[in-house]
């Protein structure tokens, strides 16, 4: 490796062993941290491997082709997966999120996508079950997807322009590869798919009015796009403030173009703002986790790879259920660990960044996003 080169350890950190309490009551789905927040949302990891190097998540300086990936003796099985998100559920998990690196890279992901769809809820409900992709295979794999049960796909899509999608991916990969998976998406019911555009000025930022236009005029209401401030996620991409533009110009430019109105969240703990253009084709979003932290209703965890749980997408460190998994523990013992562990939650890690710095917030070496998703 080049000396620019974060070693393998030092980007995934050691992992707590969580404890087991003993005579923990059953799950009731009415879990809540020390904030009273309680756990609706889990987002599965299933690959760190990614086939693109944007340079705001997996820049090729470091992720090189020295890089070290995890094996795939480490990865959770599907069966594992499952178990754990079958757990979850019992603790009020309502929506599964598959992310990656890149999850269409992990082999015969349809079949997990289909023994997750097979989870419900306390009330025999079917949970949201989504996945996001970079697009890059979706094309061929969309229908696939669908009839496994997959309900809806976020794609992340930062340029419409090809020249400059290509040299944000830093793979030459085209643009038009992504939007023929996006069609396909839409086509097979996998919607409305959310479009996931992260801004960065001076790079990507003049994109913002094309893409409206184009997904409105394409796919009204089949599509919608979010716009997303660029965060200071992981060690390695570079962040500086004065590269994120504030969710507020987005809106405002926007607005100018094609007359917005504001709309109520669809559900609690939403991170996007939601607008509604005025003329009826559709609505676009803005996540702005930088300017307006949304730490207080937060109710999401993250499930990396190799089974370590993360409270927070700015977290240092995590919990690692893979231990419990394969350390014979069965799901009374799982569900009390983690009880345990979201009831201790005090992550707000955006809150403190918006009201000191990103220094005062916490100076860890934060996980890489390729690793626990978005």
């Amino acid at each position: 490796m080049g000396d620019n080169v974060i070693p393998l350890a030092d980007l995934r950190h050691a992992a707590l062993l969580p404890t087991i309490p003993r005579d923990a009551p059953a799950p009731s789905g009415l879990l809540a941290d020390r904030h009273g927040r309680p756990l609706r949302d889990l987002r599965i990891s299933v690959t760190d491997r990614c086939n693109f190097r944007c340079t705001y998540c997996m820049p090729k300086e470091v992720f090189d082709r020295d890089y070290r990936f995890l094996p795939q003796p480490e990865l959770l099985s599907f069966e594992e997966i499952t178990r754990l998100a079958r757990v979850f559920v019992a603790h009020g998990v309502r929506k599964l999120r598959l992310t990656g690196g890149e999850p269409l890279l992990r082999k015969n992901i349809e079949v997990l996508v289909q023994m997750l769809a097979g989870l419900r809820d306390a009330q025999g409900e079917p949970l949201d079950l989504t996945l996001t992709t970079n697009a890059s295979l979706l094309a061929r794999k969309a229908e696939a997807l669908a009839r496994a049960g997959l309900r809806r796909v976020t794609v992340s899509l930062d340029a419409l322009d090809d020249a400059v999608f290509r040299r944000m991916n830093d793979v030459d990969f085209p643009v038009a590869d992504v939007l023929a998976g996006i069609d396909a998406a839409v086509a097979a019911g996998l919607g409305p798919v959310k479009i996931n555009m992260v801004v960065q000025r001076g790079t990507n930022d003049h994109e913002i009015v094309p893409m409206a236009r184009h997904f409105r005029e394409r796919h009204g209401g089949r599509v919608v796009l979010r716009f997303i401030e660029f965060m200071d996620v992981g060690t390695t991409n570079g962040w500086r403030m004065d590269e994120v533009l504030p969710s507020a110009e987005v809106v405002r430019r926007l607005d100018e173009a094609f007359g917005l109105q504001a709309l109520e969240p669809s559900q609690p703990g939403e991170t996007a703002a939601r607008w509604a253009y005025r003329d009826g084709l559709g609505e676009v979003g803005v996540i702005s986790s930088v300017t307006q932290p949304f730490c207080g209703d937060c109710n999401r965890a993250r499930l990396s790879t190799e089974g370590r749980l993360f409270l927070c997408l700015f977290a240092t460190q995590g919990h690692d259920l893979r231990a419990l998994l394969r350390g014979g523990h069965d799901d009374q013992q799982l569900a009390a660990a983690i009880g345990h562990i979201w009831s201790g939650r005090d992550d707000r890690y955006s809150e403190l960044r918006h009201a000191q710095s990103p220094e005062a917030a916490g100076t860890g070496r934060r996980i890489e996003m390729h690793y626990i998703g978005g």
